[in-house]
């Protein structure tokens, strides 16, 4: 069974440089293996901040492996990975003010909506409850609905794993198929966020099948094909 994170990386040390730095993120001569499997080969891009970023190509090329080593939940087998003046799994373990959304969330099923997140905000003293009901909010849901996210239809629970990765105010979303179980107005909704965390200076990376999504959204396009990542707009 898949691996799956969603939400909030822990507290690092303090950036080095401004959020507005042209390259928010910048990798270099990335590979990753897993055994004898080639998974990435020799990737470098660079990604400016304050955009949204596609990321396409077909299941199985490397598209989450790849988000993963960003994050510092992988770790590259050779290469580098800089996040906002900092090299994630040298200076750092995980990149500053990152929140993300990989593969399907997991949630205590009995809890509400709310709760579950308010479980995971007690893990993080800087996330207070205002700012937990404000992700909620954002993502169209109510923090007062008693439902147990076992009872959630599958774009509720989308919804809220959006929230999580939202909760603490993050300066980086990285965004596996954040549209998956969504209905036609839950994709309308979450395009209508992004733009707007996107005006407000966020930088998101998104991985999508949907090329709606990728024309819509984003200002930079890649594509990765058998672990090598070209860019296509």
């Amino acid at each position: 069974m898949a691996q799956i994170f969603v939400g909030i990386l822990p507290k690092v040390a303090q950036v080095h440089f401004s959020i507005h730095t042209m390259d928010y993120i910048k990798i270099e001569h990335v590979n990753k293996q897993f055994g004898k499997e080639h998974v990435l080969r020799d990737v470098n891009i660079s990604f400016e901040a304050g955009k949204i970023h596609g990321l396409v190509g077909r299941n199985g090329c490397g598209k989450t492996v790849l988000l993963r080593i960003i994050c510092g939940l992988y770790r590259a087998t050779s290469g580098t990975v800089c996040v906002n003046g900092q090299y994630v799994g040298q200076e750092v373990e995980f990149p500053a003010r990152t929140g993300i959304l990989i593969e399907s969330p997991g949630f205590i099923p009995y809890y509400s909506g709310y709760k579950n997140l308010q479980v995971l905000a007690e893990l993080n003293y800087r996330t207070t409850d205002a700012m937990v009901r404000n992700a909620i909010s954002l993502v169209g849901l109510s923090a007062d609905e008693k439902k147990s996210v076992g009872k959630y239809s599958l774009g509720m629970r989308q919804r809220l794993g959006i929230a999580q990765a939202l909760m603490e105010n993050p300066q980086l979303l990285i965004l596996d198929e954040p549209m998956n179980g969504l209905d036609n107005k839950g994709v309308s909704d979450m395009r209508m966020l992004f733009k707007k965390l996107r005006h407000e200076g966020k930088t998101i990376l998104l991985a999508s099948h949907n090329p709606l999504d990728i024309d819509e959204l984003c200002d930079t396009v890649c594509e990765m094909d058998a672990g090598v990542l070209k860019r296509k707009l």
